[in-house]
């Protein structure tokens, strides 16, 4: 049924604003939406707005028997929502949270909830904390000790879905990580080497050039089984359209492997497209990208989805794991510097280490159109072949193999062309200094309509769509870990089951 792609989509519309973050329930009922409005829509396919965010939200997550909603936003506020004594579950109308927690001190970009247990989540924010929050009336650990002070912004967390005592975090200056809850919080006597026991590289070098950098990981995320982890960068492009390795691309990595096995891109298509650049193919450098494993149906996760800068959605089928190690390559030193390939880009844990090379996934199941801006985040539904995908603008998409599904009415055609990133005019120019609140238009009527979010994120892809990751995230051996990086392969042993 899903061999022709997702031709049929539909807009499920409620939000004012940008959609930042999306998230089922663990048995596919419950849609949670989230974004800068700030609301929160629960959709059955019904919907319904909640209150308690005042600013823009980055993140929702359901407990585990869906009993409970979670959002973070950027006034560093975690709110719970107890969807099981709601009066009505599908009432319209606003609904106000049943607990609140203040203890982050800066935007909190990730919540993730104990995948057995509706008492325990976990929660990572830009002020470097990591939180484990237990619910419980007989509480294991006190504040001090439910802490984990990160050295950077924490931009992601998540809980193994199997291995309930794993999580994995990543940060702003790119590094990608499994803790052991249970030596990552406690007295500090039973705390050790701040939880960490699997370290991922994620420094990368270009054959050609001297220096190595180290994009922002924006985001993590497992398959279902734990198998998988894979993470989204931000901030790592090349001029050269031809080499797709040289653009930000999704990272996959087994689970006990520090070196990635595969990436993902759309080379196959750039290749074929004379004269193609990063404005009309997969490219991430201006937003935060949450991608999603899922199996459209199958209980498998067979494919990877996510959100380009070209305003379009990448779905990509994941080739059997012995096959994409059997198709990395492997580089001492000598062998990088007479590569033949100019541009090639290598992960290594230091300057004179050994090159990875991952094998390449170039060609996209399929890609997905329906959005006028940048699509932040895709999520497949856990159980049926139907994506979503939302982003700049202020509607969540639909997409589905056929025209009806079981949730919602008919769907049309989606629209194959997307548009490119509009050139700097007059016109775009005030809309832009409107959107960014740089000119009073306090006698202008609210925008109905995206253009003036539009009109800010064209400005940012004219300004950052170009951006050198060697430039802008050099990378030093040893710099701003919490380890050394002569560490990253101690950690090869250490049993994660």
């Amino acid at each position: 049924m899903v061999q022709t792609g997702l031709p049929y989509s539909k807009k499920l519309s409620a939000h004012t604003s940008c959609v930042n973050s999306l998230a089922f329930s663990k048995e596919g009922r419950w849609l949670a939406s989230a974004g800068d409005d700030p609301y929160i829509h629960l959709w059955d396919f019904n919907q319904k707005a909640f209150t308690g965010p005042r600013s823009n939200v980055f993140t929702v997550a359901f407990s585990a028997s869906g009993q409970y909603l979670y959002s973070g936003d950027t006034q560093d506020i975690i709110y719970q929502y107890d969807l099981l004594h709601m009066s009505s579950p599908v009432a319209h109308g606003p609904r106000t949270p049943s607990w609140r927690d203040t203890r982050h001190e800066d935007s909190i970009r990730a919540i993730s909830c104990h995948p057995e247990t509706d008492n325990l989540f976990l929660s990572g924010a830009e002020d470097g904390k990591v939180i484990l929050h237990d619910m419980r009336t007989q509480l294991k650990y006190s504040h001090a000790q439910s802490l984990l002070q990160h050295t950077a912004e924490i931009t992601c967390v998540q809980y193994h879905p199997t291995m309930t005592h794993i999580f994995a975090t990543s940060d702003n200056r790119g590094q990608v990580c499994l803790r052991d809850v249970r030596m990552a919080f406690g007295p500090l006597s039973q705390r050790s080497n701040a939880g960490i026991v699997h370290e991922y590289v994620t420094t990368i070098a270009k054959q050609g050039t001297a220096r190595m950098a180290r994009p922002e990981a924006s985001s993590l995320t497992f398959d279902r089984d734990g198998t998988f982890l894979l993470f989204a960068c931000i901030r790592y492009l090349t001029s050269d359209p031809g080499r797709r390795l040289g653009h930000h691309i999704p990272t996959l990595y087994s689970l006990n492997d520090p070196y990635p096995i595969a990436t993902f891109s759309d080379r196959f298509n750039a290749n074929r497209i004379p004269g193609s650049s990063w404005k009309d193919m997969y490219s991430n450098s201006c937003t935060m990208k949450h991608g999603t494993f899922g199996g459209l149906g199958s209980d498998r996760d067979m494919f990877y989805a996510q959100g380009s800068d070209d305003f379009r959605t990448y779905i990509w089928k994941i080739p059997d794991d012995a096959e994409l190690l059997a198709q990395r390559a492997i580089l001492d030193d000598s062998e990088w510097h007479n590569c033949p390939r100019p541009g090639e880009i290598g992960y290594a844990s230091s300057l004179a280490g050994s090159r990875y090379v991952p094998f390449e996934v170039s060609r996209p199941f399929t890609r997905l159109g329906g959005h006028g801006s940048i699509v932040n985040t895709a999520l497949f539904h856990p159980h049926r072949p139907l994506l979503l995908t939302a982003g700049i603008e202020r509607f969540t998409r639909l997409h589905s193999p056929t025209p009806t599904t079981p949730c919602t009415e008919r769907l049309e055609a989606t629209p194959l062309e997307v548009r490119l990133a509009a050139s700097s005019n007059p016109g775009s120019r005030e809309v832009l200094l409107r959107a960014m609140g740089m000119v009073d238009d306090s006698d202008t009527e609210e925008a109905e309509d995206d253009s003036q979010a539009i009109a800010m994120f064209d400005h940012i892809l004219r300004q950052e769509g170009n951006g050198d990751v060697f430039s802008i995230n050099p990378w030093t051996p040893g710099s701003d870990d919490e380890t050394d990086s002569d560490s990253i392969d101690d950690h090869e042993g250490v049993s994660l089951q």
